[in-house]
């Protein structure tokens, strides 16, 4: 099966907000996501709206990468989001270099295992390396072995940071890196 592998355009604000629901709805969300269905089920068709315009096609600061099955469905995505040196990161730690953070990652769970991740990451990395990242990372749940096991598979490695999940008391996520080649 041939997917097409591309970026949002600011205009499929609905297919986003469809996927995202559906990660949402997984049974892994609670460890992979930082928010819940319940809380995004309830924004209003504007947030939906701005969320796909900033990481639309031709933007600057984040892209958000879809495959698309042959019939059109949305089956995976992952946004990439560049970090800037000098700045503090979503969970207050400074940004060193300049960096592509992975989030959002999701393939529907009938798509797994086929190589959809791989190519998805391929295509975040790609974007993120062209826009001068020199290096990608992403957060990890402590207790998502899954992700844990794909993300060395394709090379990024943890780095010992260790980031408390916010509002979780005695929970945390786990960094990893890879180095622009």
């Amino acid at each position: 099966m041939s997917y097409v592998i591309r970026s949002v355009r600011a205009d499929e604000w609905a297919a986003v907000k469809e996927l995202r629901l559906a990660a949402l709805q997984d049974p892994v969300a609670p460890l992979a996501f930082l928010e819940t269905y319940e809380e995004a089920v309830g924004r209003p068709d504007s947030f939906w709206q701005e969320r796909t315009a900033r990481g639309a096609e031709g933007a600057d600061g984040l892209q958000t990468v879809i495959a698309q099955a042959p019939d059109g469905r949305w089956v995976g995505t992952v946004t990439v989001l560049l970090e800037e040196p000098g700045t503090t990161d979503w969970a207050g730690f400074p940004v060193e270099r300049k960096q592509g953070h992975l989030v959002g990652v999701f393939v529907r769970p009938e798509e797994r295992g086929s190589g959809l991740t791989e190519v998805l990451f391929d295509a975040a990395l790609e974007w993120a390396w062209a826009h001068g990242a020199e290096r990608a990372r992403l957060i990890v749940h402590e207790d998502n072995g899954r992700a844990q096991r794909f993300y060395r598979r394709v090379g990024f490695l943890p780095t010992g940071v260790v980031v408390p999940m916010p509002g979780v008391p005695g929970e945390s996520e786990l960094e990893f890196v890879l180095e622009r080649p």
